[in-house]
């Protein structure tokens, strides 16, 4: 029951009011009782925390928490793509020639994920990995590789649960929440990082708009659940170099190109 009641707090729930009051608590002073047993439900690893546990003045502060920096390891080799996010890999694998990708036994269309024909194309018949953040995760990302920033907007004005519910009773879940895209020109192609947000409340924080990306650099956070899509630009030679369902942290290499 307990984790029922702090999974609702950073995903929200499917009434946009409840989902008001949820989100003006856990930002507020009144839950920052919870902080100490949200950790130990969560196992959260407070050794690698930037500050200790009674820094935060909120439940919402403490799951948005910055980490040390020497707390991850970012691979530097330069044709490893790296995950840009603590959490489970929960999908890899080629994009099919019709535009679209297999989540959970579904099938989603990609040109929808995108919001236009032109966007989603570089991608076609290219490689996806599905990045799922539990509430135990660190919940900055970081860019997966070095390369220009040649685009980012904004898409959906609906959010749904980015979880095993949402995902069973919405078909169209990654076409209709709200989701962020932003596209990196690498040496090795395009790479698109679509950050999707919480239930009823867009929570996708970006801190840089600078356009040089830089592997392993943070540029935004979450401040409520989420999920990461990677697409990779269609290349014969891109393979991933682990198994779905892998726990992950930011910075280990989760795929690569021929050097």
């Amino acid at each position: 029951m307990k984790k029922i009641l702090f999974n609702s707090f950073v995903e929200l729930t499917g009434n946009p009011l409840s989902s008001k009051f949820l989100e003006l608590f856990t930002q507020s002073r009144m839950s920052r009782p919870l902080i100490r047993p949200f950790s130990k439900m969560y196992h959260i690893d407070e050794s690698e925390m930037a500050q200790p546990i009674e820094h935060y003045k909120s439940l919402q502060a403490f799951f948005t928490r910055n980490l040390k920096e020497d707390s991850r390891s970012i691979d530097e080799s330069s044709n490893t793509l790296i995950s840009p996010v603590d959490g489970i890999v929960s999908g890899i694998g080629k994009i099919s020639k019709d535009q679209t990708f297999i989540i959970k036994n579904r099938s989603y269309n990609i040109r929808k994920l995108f919001g236009d024909e032109k966007k989603a194309a570089p991608y076609k018949e290219g490689f996806y990995f599905l990045l799922y953040l539990s509430p135990s995760h660190y919940h900055h990302f970081h860019y997966p590789a070095n390369g220009k920033l040649i685009s980012r907007y904004a898409l959906g004005g609906i959010s749904y649960p980015v979880n095993d519910l949402g995902l069973r009773f919405k078909e169209d879940l990654f076409s209709t929440n709200h989701r962020l895209i932003s596209e990196l020109a690498t040496p090795y192609g395009r790479v698109a990082i679509v950050k999707v947000g919480a239930l009823n409340v867009n929570s996708i924080q970006i801190h840089s708009s600078s356009p040089d990306c830089i592997k392993g650099a943070e540029f935004g956070h979450f401040s409520f659940g989420s999920t990461v899509i990677l697409f990779i630009e269609n290349s014969t030679q891109f393979k991933a170099t682990l198994p779905v369902m892998t726990n992950v942290k930011m910075g280990q290499p989760i795929g690569e190109w021929p050097t």
